[in-house]
């Protein structure tokens, strides 16, 4: 049985009763759940006010519970990164509590990693992915490999449609089956919350890292004027591997005339020699793995299939 403490720091949770029936399915796995005291706090569109969510994540961080778990996304925590405890989360994460969420929290996780070179994890929220009617059983699996201490890794195939593009957009030599990247520090998380934070000091700075990326309903246009900024900043060439999760809930136009998400892919490809993957099974999607943002790791190819491995006794 592990511990988890679920609280709120970006967006307000509006489905009390989905609050709960994630909470269940957590209890109902046999873990320990602590619901922070200002979980279910509104105020305007956020989880309490600035303050109410600063004194949320400091008790996660008391909690010493194994997982600290947020509710959702939203929007909030950039607003935060300049009064969080950053000791304090240091301390929690070298005594052992695992921060995981994904989307806004990416904010909180490159702030941390910037700031302390320790790992958190980009993985489930509860109203996201435990409050669904049935949720993913990868998604689960995941979440009980990272209590248990037993991930070592994500893998994932690639459409052959989509392994073809990569093969011939791409100007990176890459076999069939070769070593994309070894010791590279994973990082990444939302394009958009990511892209809000370069140039200030909650933007890690890294070279040769694997960088990864997802987004929500963001029209590929915008998708690709990111994609341009993290380009035209020269992050991207300093990557040794990009790998694109889910980027899902857009609507294309009569105007896009066949723009899609698949020819910004390739002008990304156009642009930078790095290997550009995709089809990662992260982002706002029901299947969801867990990733370690800030932990050395290397990207394998076996055909189509592709694999990020991490030693765990370093976690």
């Amino acid at each position: 049985m592990s511990s988890i403490y679920v609280f709120s720091p970006s967006g307000a949770v509006r489905d009390r009763k989905a609050f709960a029936k994630g909470v269940s399915v957590l209890k109902s796995l046999g873990h320990d759940v602590h619901i922070d005291p200002s979980a279910l706090s509104s105020h305007e569109r956020f989880a309490g006010d600035d303050a109410t969510r600063l004194s949320a994540i400091d008790r996660a961080c008391e909690s010493a519970c194994d997982v600290a778990l947020i509710s959702r996304g939203g929007y909030g925590l950039t607003r935060l990164l300049p009064h969080l405890n950053y000791t304090k989360i240091k301390k929690s994460i070298q005594r052992g509590t695992k921060f995981v969420g994904f989307s806004d929290f990416t904010a909180f996780q490159l702030a941390v990693f910037s700031k302390t070179q320790q790992v958190s994890w980009a993985g489930p929220a509860l109203m996201d992915d435990l409050a669904l009617d049935e949720p993913d059983d990868i998604t689960l699996g995941c979440l009980e490999d990272l209590l248990s201490a037993q991930v070592e890794g994500a893998g994932w195939s690639i459409k052959k449609s989509a392994l073809q593009s990569f093969l011939s957009d791409s100007s990176a030599k890459v076999a069939q089956t070769s070593v994309l990247a070894k010791d590279a520090t994973l990082w990444g998380g939302n394009l958009s919350v990511l892209c809000a934070l370069l140039g200030t000091p909650y933007f890690p700075s890294i070279k040769g890292g694997v960088l990864f990326l997802e987004d929500t309903a963001e029209h590929p246009y915008r998708i690709e004027r990111m994609l341009g900024q993290l380009l035209n900043a020269g992050i991207l060439k300093d990557q040794k591997a990009i790998v694109l999760g889910q980027f899902n809930r857009y609507a294309l136009n009569a105007h896009d005339k066949g723009f899609n998400f698949s020819k910004v892919v390739s002008y990304l490809r156009s642009q930078v020699k790095t290997p550009i993957l995709t089809d990662l099974p992260f982002g706002h999607v029901p299947v969801k793995v867990c990733l370690p943002v800030g932990q050395r790791v290397s990207l394998t190819r076996e055909d189509n299939e592709f694999f990020l491995l991490w030693p765990h006794e370093h976690i």
